[in-house]
């Protein structure tokens, strides 16, 4: 496994995390095709095995079952002292009034409901799960700042948003001396590159490390555009990231199975191998439901692409709307 510092932090990671939205309990939560804590362990005790080190969920993941499931496997698998377990807070945990959202009283209630269930006396990386609009700004900071302070969390982060938004609230935090965001979790994969345009360059120039989530774009470059899987076929929000256009992704996916047939590797191994070679990636987050698809992930480290082969994975490529926030 090959290990790096997390943006410009003095925190080791390996180079993959293991996204653990895939685990949880199906009927719990939005995420029917999850799966079940007796076929969620083999996967994430294989993942520490192979050296990964770095695990991502969140409160939201299948009713807050996901970090239930990692919490306990990890506690077996691992040693706590060189995991770096990330979690994060946004979705809402329940019906009526301050049940989701970044308000003080949203985030530190919610800190403490992660930690109980992960079975944990801190996160390494809390993060906030999106841009909240009806919270102001300097609130969010202050309340993560305390719940660093308080030694819950080791480093906060957060995820997808408008590059302004994260320019401010980098700058507020400066300003008033707050744990500064050290991750951006954003969107980032060949069907979708517009993070390339303000973001990704944004967090190059300030030091931030750059962890995408849905580098495959849940599984849709690592198979024909017509196949169709259980998860594709009730993955709703999913489903709306790609519906406007297909015509354009479909030769991206083509362009992909080309190379990956070049090359006589899986498509994964190429779509994993161009996010890796971004030198702004500290590590992309992986899910994997199978073992095979974690081995492929493994695999992709060594993958070095040429720049023809780059060329030509982007060549495909339009410009798209602004999607995943």
């Amino acid at each position: 496994m090959e290990y790096t510092k997390l943006g410009t932090t003095g925190l080791d990671i390996s180079r993959l995390c293991l996204g653990c939205m895939t685990f949880g309990i199906p009927n719990r939560g939005s995420h029917e095709w999850t799966l079940d804590e007796e076929k969620s362990r083999p996967i994430i005790r294989k993942a520490v095995e192979a050296g990964i080190n770095f695990f991502d969920t969140a409160n939201v993941y299948s009713d807050g079952t996901s970090e239930e499931i990692v919490g306990r496997a990890l506690k077996e698998f691992g040693r706590r002292e060189e995991l770096v377990v990330a979690t994060k807070v946004n979705g809402r945990m329940h019906k009526g009034p301050n049940g989701a959202g970044l308000s003080r009283k949203a985030i530190l209630q919610e800190i403490d409901a992660s930690l109980k269930r992960l079975g944990m006396d801190y996160v390494d990386l809390y993060q906030i799960h999106r841009f909240d609009p009806d919270t102001p700004i300097g609130e969010t900071l202050e309340a993560l700042n305390d719940v660093v302070r308080a030694g819950k969390a080791r480093y906060i982060g957060a995820s997808s948003m408008y590059a302004w938004q994260f320019a401010t609230m980098l700058h507020v935090a400066e300003a008033n001396g707050w744990a500064r965001f050290v991750t951006m979790q954003d969107y980032v994969n060949l069907l979708y590159r517009e993070e390339e345009r303000e973001m990704l360059p944004l967090c190059e120039a300030e030091g931030v490390g750059v962890i995408p989530w849905s580098p495959l774009a849940r599984g849709r470059l690592t198979r024909d555009w017509d196949e169709a899987t259980h998860r594709s076929e009730t993955d709703k929000f999913g489903n709306t990231l790609y519906e406007h256009t297909a015509a354009a992704d479909r030769k991206v996916v083509e362009a992909v199975a080309s190379v990956a047939a070049k090359r006589g590797v899986p498509r994964a191994q190429v779509a994993l191998a161009w996010v890796l070679a971004k030198p702004e990636v500290s590590a992309p987050i992986v899910g994997a439901s199978k073992p095979q698809h974690l081995d492929d992930a493994l695999a992709a480290l060594d993958l070095d692409l040429s720049q023809e082969e780059i060329a030509a994975l982007e060549a495909p490529y339009v410009p798209h709307a602004v999607v995943g926030f």
